[in-house]
């Protein structure tokens, strides 16, 4: 540096100097604003980079008690998903309901909340969930009991298709096979390890003398890769990047034996004589197939069926049908890349009152109201024989 550049510099300082002498209090105040500023700043910059999973959290934390909604009829994904939001609720010390309303009557279903213990409510109505503020998982709409059209979650996490949204969160990744992928990156995000705890659990709770803090005990970890085993068929059918590295992920903290004895129940005998009669009474309109199975009591064996007959040789896409209290029930599954099963049946239960149905490109099903189908209503109804019809116009994509 040049003398008269070092000149300069020790000129301004003095001038400074004396400047800060002369007006104390304006030197003051500017640097506690610069430092103000400087703060916000910060506080903002975390505020936008925030993680989903701190999100969810801090929206969980503003509560003493959220209820966790299940859909209809919970599967494995929707009760690990449950359960990862009691963990996470639990690390901000608010206390969680989880609850569904319908059935648990699939065989790894039942399996699933009886080998690891876990404390579900059943609800009939609206006014059965206890906490004022609910969470939604595995789907993004409440639906299927009287007065969930008026249930407004604070929170939803799903990987279906909808416009369902919660007040305060959401998180809704249709490119993801399992809803259980989204928990686990949330505690990856969070860098929570694993812990093994004692599979004698009571009420889905951890009976440890010592439980660290930020982490997945075992059940929970077990839980979660079986949701996402089961939704994408063991990885192998409508997953992502995400799932494998999810599992990835949670395999450090599985309960192998916990694992077996979910993934191989025993199997119901109905459950048996369903996919016997979807099979026998197959309808083929090659590659397509269609079965109607008659009156069911345990509707959780239509979709079983409708994984069998997917196996057949020639067969790249099917949709089982069976009648339980009045309600026409639909599975669909294909692995024919033309075919969107979910939009397909969509598609055929539009034009129906009440119907309802929809789902992803490999996966899909829907429901419809039999006295709708005879015609009750603002409708013409529908034979069980133009149901058939319509559902292979749709395979082919003529609706």
């Amino acid at each position: 540096m040049s003398q008269v550049a070092a000149g300069d510099l020790a000129t301004q300082a003095e001038r400074v100097t004396a400047y800060a002498i002369e007006n104390p209090t304006i030197v003051v105040a500017a640097l506690l604003a610069l430092l103000v500023v400087s703060g916000l700043a910060v506080a903002v910059y975390r505020y936008l980079t925030r993680t989903p999973a701190d999100r969810l959290m801090s929206v969980l934390g503003r509560y003493d008690e959220v209820a966790v909604l299940m859909h209809p009829n919970p599967d494995p994904d929707a009760m690990s998903s449950a359960l990862a939001v009691s963990q996470l609720a639990s690390a901000v010390d608010t206390e969680t309901t989880l609850c569904y309303p319908g059935e648990i009557r699939r065989p790894e279903n039942r399996a699933f909340e009886t080998v690891l213990d876990l404390d579900f409510e059943r609800i009939e109505t609206a006014g059965d969930i206890a906490a004022n503020h609910v969470v939604l998982v595995d789907h993004n709409e409440a639906r299927g009991f009287p007065g969930a059209s008026d249930i407004d979650p604070v929170a939803v996490v799903d990987h279906h298709p909808g416009g369902g949204t919660g007040r305060q969160f959401t998180d809704v990744r249709t490119h993801t096979g399992a809803c259980a992928t989204i928990f686990a990156e949330y505690f990856q995000a969070r860098d929570w390890g694993f812990y093994d705890v004692d599979t004698a659990l009571t009420d889905g709770g951890v009976e440890t003398a010592e439980v660290p803090e930020d982490a997945l005990p075992s059940h929970v970890a077990t839980g979660l890769i079986y949701g996402i085993q089961s939704d994408t068929r063991s990885l192998t059918n409508g997953c992502s990047s995400d799932d494998f590295a999810a599992a990835a992920y949670l395999y450090e903290g599985i309960d192998g034996d916990l694992l077996n004895r979910i993934a191989n129940p025993q199997i119901d005998a109905e459950v048996l004589d369903v996919k016997a009669r979807a099979i026998t009474e197959r309808v083929v309109d090659p590659p397509f197939a269609y079965s109607d199975v008659g009156e069911v009591s345990n509707t959780d064996a239509i979709p079983q069926a409708a994984d069998e007959l997917e196996t057949l040789e020639g067969i790249s896409a099917v949709v089982v049908v069976g009648e339980c209290d009045g309600t026409l029930r639909i599975a669909g599954r294909s692995r024919d890349d033309r075919v969107h099963i979910g939009r397909a049946i969509e598609s055929v239960v539009e034009s129906i009152p009440m119907g309802e149905g929809g789902g992803h490109a490999r996966m899909g099903g829907g429901q419809i109201p039999v006295e709708y189908m005879a015609g009750i209503g603002p409708s013409d109804g529908i034979t069980r024989e133009d149901l058939r019809e319509h559902v292979f116009d749709a395979m082919a994509g003529e609706r």
